[in-house]
């Protein structure tokens, strides 16, 4: 059965205070070889916070606290894809492992961000939202 109207995903943000960022390569369409955040499609039924916090299970072994909405990515064509992207805080400093649907979870450097392969408009999405921008304003 065709999807009817945009499909909606979510996302998180998980930042450490050394300006490292959790990130996933995914391992299936849409999408699959690219570096991307953490998330996935939104289950009906489901809470958007219960979905963010599950993808980032799924996909790195990591339990995190969803905060509040960093913002919206669409992604428009033959499937519209309408993505809401939250601040999630993690405990401590674990390591992710690669879960369902990525071939590989890690904490990036913002400063090594941009030398991935990443998603399109993903840096520029993020340099947007000030998540990449907050790293040259903490040094004084």
């Amino acid at each position: 059965m065709e999807h009817e109207g945009p499909i909606v995903g979510v996302g998180a943000v998980v930042m450490r205070e050394d300006n490292h960022l959790l990130m996933v390569r995914r391992g299936k369409e849409p999408a699959k070889g690219l570096w991307s955040l953490p998330g996935g499609r939104l289950e009906h039924g489901e809470y958007i916070a219960g979905a963010v916090a599950r993808e980032v299970k799924e996909e790195t072994a990591l339990e995190v606290e969803v905060g509040r909405l960093a913002g919206i990515f669409e992604v428009p064509g033959d499937q519209h894809y309408v993505i809401l992207d939250f601040i999630a805080e993690v405990e401590g400093r674990p390591e992710p492992r690669a879960g369902q649907d990525a071939d590989e979870a890690r904490w990036v450097a913002f400063d090594d961000i941009e030398k991935l392969e990443c998603t399109p408009r993903l840096v520029e999405t993020l340099t947007a939202w000030s998540v990449l921008a907050s790293a040259g304003e903490e040094s004084d």
